[in-house]
């Protein structure tokens, strides 16, 4: 009997590695640069005029649509705090990833000792962009991004007050939490983090990310 059971517990075992994205997906290799399969459509920027270091632009609703990464794009997620704003921008990304067919691993704070630390096993992974979800990664960011400037960074739902190159933003009226200190946006509306919302500001932040536009914020209004 537990020859016969031994096969079926290590299949289910490997089952789970790979479902956690662990082992089982070796990131040790590499991989081929990424690309944007696609293009960006009418209205999204100015190819004549690219928006400057810290500009804000408001894309053209769906002129994103046409852009997803190439084959084995690698992204990981970090995410803090439990709130439902935080899981629903959490739940886009991963819904983003099994429909792009994303390589994913997710990476979780539970405490404030933990931001840091975390931000720094999502570089250490060096993946080809690092997504981030919740108010309180914004001013870790802040401290960590500028020294880490070939890593690239996507903020949903919040921004960082003053980014560097690698730190691109996508956000709207009512999620403009931005730290260092400013406090809560009176605009803030936690019923603005809404599912479809979260989807287009993932897939608007990685198509920017993808053609160069980094630095920025996306302001989807």
């Amino acid at each position: 009997m537990r020859s016969r059971l031994l096969p079926a517990v290590l299949a289910a075992v490997a089952a789970a590695v790979l479902a956690g994205g662990c082992s089982g997906d070796d990131w040790s290799e590499p991989h081929a640069e990424p690309s944007a399969v696609g293009t960006l459509g009418a209205g999204f920027s100015d190819p004549a005029a690219p928006p400057a270091p810290e500009a804000t632009i408001t894309p053209r609703p769906r002129s994103w649509d046409g852009v997803r990464p190439s084959e084995g794009y690698r992204v990981v997620l970090l995410t803090a705090g439990k709130d439902a704003q935080t899981r629903t921008l959490a739940g886009a990304v991963t819904e983003w990833a099994e429909s792009e067919h994303v390589r994913l691993r997710t990476l979780t704070a539970t405490s404030p000792d933990q931001y840091v630390q975390r931000i720094s096993e999502a570089i250490g992974l060096a993946p080809d962009l690092v997504i981030t979800a919740g108010n309180d990664l914004v001013d870790p960011l802040a401290l960590v991004t500028p020294s880490h400037l070939d890593q690239q960074f996507l903020v949903v739902g919040a921004e960082l007050a003053e980014p560097t190159a690698n730190v691109t933003a996508a956000d709207w009226t009512g999620a403009s939490f931005r730290g260092e200190g400013l406090g809560m946006s009176s605009a803030y509306d936690p019923a603005t983090f809404t599912p479809e919302r979260a989807a287009r500001a993932v897939r608007a932040g990685v198509a920017a990310v993808l053609n160069g536009l980094t630095g920025i914020v996306i302001w989807l209004d």
